[in-house]
């Protein structure tokens, strides 16, 4: 009879968009009455953008805007790293990134104050990008929406990594 012995159980925490995205709030500087005159979370008020601006619903806005914050937070935690979305997952992305009080929070709270650019190129790239990114998004901790990273796993959007501090 052979025993198996199990290494000990490691804990494995996933990091939630949502709570990092409500932690920009306290860095808002720019505009904040407008951001905070509703008295919702950044994070609602960044799905309610998203659900006056697409013709989606609550569940797929949410899903969306958790995977660009996802792919915002490795790219700002891990510039080294080549990474791209999708056209989805972009959607979520450029949200964040136009409005703008938000952005710069984001910027300030984890990019260390520095301005991250948007520099996208115009052509899409079909390398598989999209499929590394949600793999490396795993790697760090986050629990990706495999079905919105598949769905364009092929037809990445990347920006351009040579940029100074692009994303």
């Amino acid at each position: 009879m052979t025993a198996l012995t199990l290494a000990p159980a490691t804990e494995f925490r996933t990091r939630d968009p949502e709570s990092l995205l409500n932690a920009v709030q306290p860095h808002i500087k720019h505009l904040t009455v407008n951001v905070h005159d509703s008295g919702m979370t950044i994070w609602e008020r960044e799905i309610a953008l998203l659900l006056r601006d697409h013709t989606m619903v609550r569940d797929m806005a949410e899903r969306i805007l958790g995977n660009a914050v996802m792919y915002t937070m490795a790219s700002i935690e891990h510039p080294e790293v080549h990474l791209g979305v999708g056209k989805l997952v972009d959607i979520g992305v450029h949200q964040l990134i136009l409005d703008t009080p938000v952005w710069f929070a984001i910027c300030d709270r984890y990019n260390g104050g520095r301005y991250k650019h948007h520099a996208p190129f115009i052509q899409r790239r079909g390398d598989g990008t999209c499929l590394r990114t949600a793999e490396f998004l795993r790697s760090i901790g986050f629990a990706v929406d495999e079905e919105l990273w598949a769905v364009d796993g092929a037809d990445c959007s990347p920006c351009d990594s040579k940029a100074p501090d692009s994303h």
